[in-house]
């Protein structure tokens, strides 16, 4: 990888950690899609991760993969369980989505296979990816 391009990927992991959080407060508060309990577990690992980036981009803090990448790839094991129930890979009766929404509920499917599970892996794998490979820059 490009040593220079490495060094702009922590930007990438905080715009990705924004866009994510933004569309989901876009589906549940404007287009009022309620979120069910998978969403409602990856929103906990997605949502101080826009915080966290930011501090550690504005204090440029050299650990920050100490702090983001528990929530990323905590946020990614979760993204990817939900994928295989929704996609029916492990069946439906061994998830805790009881309450409320249905976790494989088919609430938006764009081009065929854009879905609110996929958006969330997506985001979950640039940020994961993002700050494994990044270089931090920061005083030493």
């Amino acid at each position: 990888m490009i040593p220079a391009l490495r060094t702009y990927l922590p930007y990438v992991a905080w715009l990705q950690a924004v866009i994510a959080t933004t569309g989901s407060l876009y589906f549940s508060e404007v287009m009022r899609l309620p979120p069910c309990t998978l969403c409602w577990y990856q929103r906990l690992m997605m949502y101080p991760l826009v915080f966290v980036l930011a501090v550690s981009l504005l204090t440029q803090d050299r650990r920050v993969r100490a702090y983001a990448l528990p929530l990323g790839v905590t946020g990614l094991v979760i993204a990817s369980y939900h994928n295989l129930l929704y996609y029916g890979v492990i069946p439906e009766g061994l998830t805790q989505c009881a309450a409320g929404v249905s976790c494989t509920a088919r609430q938006i499917e764009w081009l065929g296979f854009i879905t609110i599970p996929v958006l969330s892996l997506t985001a979950f794998s640039v940020i994961t990816l993002s700050l494994l490979f990044s270089k931090v820059r920061g005083a030493q």
